[in-house]
């Protein structure tokens, strides 16, 4: 196959030991690459009751099958193992370069099982695969290790590492490429500080092969052009996404207050334009991006001085409105902690809000948090709280657990302060005002994620989009976002396809916002690439099968219709202001709908017999 390295690393830490494995094609027939890989090979692999902390645990990396092509957006990678923060199935993603260096240097994907009894890290350069000894760097944060590893391997070195929060075991630790690019959600950091595995550095000199030769670069400038004229394409490279903050603003859907509330009335103060205005120093792009919505930014002078990668619309608003925080510049410096430290800033963000609510509240007093002030607001707490978090000190310690764990060890009634799913904090998507995002929400399979499904046709008036992709007898309230009729037909979809999107190591933005690829298009740079004679329909099935298998390793671990909840305060408090007061989400009418376009049990939520027959996952039933 071309557009491949064509073999996948096993390293066993804790004898020690690296295998190359030529790439099954069959799994990749079945599910390609990226996460689909990766949830055919982990559900293998991974038990119902193994610890997410124990050595049985295995950590998987895997490229897509268009990572590394010419195609617009086409860097991106996964990263997938048991949960530490959920206890489920944890995935995340990231771009960067990262994916197409170690497509370079000849391998599609990378598992590790067992642990290391002393730090370790494993340095790839072509044929060359060794584990080496990461003393040096253990405590130390991203950007050192970045640095220090390079000047040994070379700066043209990609590295792929955890910062003290992964060491600590922060249950929501990030792992870090390319200095700035995270992946985040899940807390797959911390599986690599128990298995004591600091980093994975990649260097190819390698070729990526493609199967038409003779039309490959005259098909995808036509891929270029489209992307270039799309219209959200000027605003992207402009503002990032950092300009969301206004649009949801707009619409009421800006988590503030710990999702109390869809407006912020500091939105002006932490948006796109005041940081364009006074921080940004460029943008930039990954591999083959042309949206290029990364960012440097810097503040030049003061306690929250600072140069490297800016945040998106998730760290702003977590960070900022989640907190009550107007402060922008705290906000850019607890971002750049965050990355320093390996931290998700959405489960950051929604544990702090959390502590801050409960202190409003007299649930949580100076006594717990060892004076520190969690009036909302409080930046320099905010500030503060980040590093305690990252290193597991005093009050740190606690916020370290997550939300749902620290609300636990609280009590007192903290709990109904929590806004997570499945014990993952919920990120920047006030559901209240735009029913899909809280669906999706509830079922994504990795806990509250906005991303495994991406529901955003109905966000702001994608009306041809949706006639295109469901057709006219859903319109106009499928595009509706206060409307949760059809909301649970289109969920399934986006589902679907955002699934088969990271397994072939595209970005969502170009395929799902805006929504200038589709299944089509796919096919055909599949065909291109990679010499994969697939249709549509072909890798829509393949995205289905995914999306039910993921569900299958969670129904192992118990998680049912129960599961897909929402915290109460979004299915029974109406929204109390801005452009979506009143509403509050309709959660079982749209889960109904949802499980019923799935072929899954109304009741217990898990897929039907017939269901995982048509699919080819008959032998994954449970007893």
């Amino acid at each position: 196959m071309h557009g491949v390295g064509g073999q996948v690393i096993w390293v066993d830490l804790t004898k020690g030991q690296v295998e190359k494995r030529p790439l099954e094609e069959e799994i990749v027939r079945d599910y390609l690459l990226g996460v689909g890989y990766l949830s055919r090979v982990l559900t293998d692999e991974i038990g119902a009751e193994r610890d997410p902390f124990s050595p049985g645990n295995v950590l998987g990396i895997a490229t897509g099958l268009l990572t590394g092509s010419m195609f617009p957006q086409s860097s991106r990678f996964t990263i997938a193992a048991l949960s530490p923060l959920t206890d489920i199935w944890g995935e995340s993603h990231a771009a960067g370069f990262w994916g197409p260096e170690l497509k370079l240097a000849g391998y599609d994907a990378v598992f590790f099982r067992g642990a290391s009894a002393s730090p370790v890290y494993l340095h790839i350069e072509d044929s060359e695969v060794n584990l080496h000894d990461a003393e040096q760097v253990w405590g130390m944060g991203v950007f050192q290790t970045d640095d220090i590893l390079r000047k040994r391997h070379g700066r043209m070195t990609r590295v792929l590492s955890i910062g003290q929060a992964g060491e600590n075991l922060v249950r929501f630790a990030a792992i870090m490429n390319d200095r700035d690019r995270a992946s985040a959600r899940s807390g797959l950091g911390a599986v690599m500080g128990a298995k004591k595995l600091k980093a994975v550095s990649v260097r190819g000199h390698g070729k990526i092969t493609v199967a038409h030769p003779e039309v490959y670069l005259t098909e995808m400038d036509e891929f270029y052009r489209r992307m270039l004229a799309n219209p959200f394409t000027p605003g992207r490279a402009k503002y990032g996404t950092t300009h969301l903050i206004e649009l949801m603003q707009h619409i009421g859907r800006l988590p503030s207050y710990n999702m109390r509330q869809g407006v912020f009335e500091g939105y002006d103060r932490i948006g796109g334009d005041a940081i364009n205005e006074c921080y940004l120093v460029k943008p930039r792009a990954d591999w083959s991006c042309l949206q290029r919505c990364g960012r440097f930014t810097a503040v030049r002078t003061g306690p929250y001085a600072y140069q490297g990668g800016s945040p998106e619309f998730e760290s702003q608003s977590s960070l900022g409105s989640r907190c009550g925080n107007a402060n922008l510049e705290s906000i850019l410096y607890a971002h750049h902690l965050s990355n320093m430290y390996g931290l998700d800033t959405i489960s950051l963000g929604g544990t702090i809000s959390w502590a801050m609510e409960a202190w409003e509240q007299g649930l949580i007093t100076s006594e717990d948090t060892g004076g520190i002030d969690l009036t909302w607001g409080n930046h320099e707490s905010i500030v503060k709280l980040t590093r305690m978090i990252a290193l597991r000190e005093g009050f740190g310690d606690l916020l370290a657990e997550g939300s749902a764990r620290a609300a636990v060890r609280i009590g007192r009634g903290s709990d109904r302060f929590v806004m997570a799913v499945k014990k993952q904090e919920m990120a920047g998507q006030e559901p209240r005002a735009q029913k899909s995002m809280g669906l999706a929400a509830a079922t994504a399979a990795r806990g509250a994620d906005h991303l495994y499904g991406f529901p955003v046709l109905d966000e702001v008036g994608f009306d041809d989009d949706i006639r295109e992709r469901f057709g006219e007898k859903y319109l106009p309230e499928m595009a509706d976002r206060l409307n949760p009729k059809y909301k649970g037909i289109m969920v399934k979809e986006c589902e679907d396809f955002m699934v088969m999107i990271e397994s072939v190591g595209l970005c969502k933005y170009g395929t799902q916002i805006p929504p200038e690829f589709y299944y089509d298009d796919v096919a055909k740079a599949l065909r291109l690439h990679n010499g994969l004679e697939v249709t549509p329909a072909q890798i829509q099935l393949i995205g289905e099968r995914i999306v039910n298998l993921n569900r299958l390793f969670n129904a192992r671990r118990g998680i049912t219709r129960r599961d897909d909840s929402l915290p109460r305060r979004l299915t029974d408090e109406p929204a109390p202001n801005g452009p979506s007061a009143g509403q509050t989400v309709e959660l079982e009418q749209m889960l109904d709908e949802y499980y019923a376009c799935r072929g899954w049990d109304l009741v217990s939520g898990l897929p039907l017999k017939s269901t995982l027959e048509r699919l080819g996952l008959s032998k994954d039933a449970l007893n």
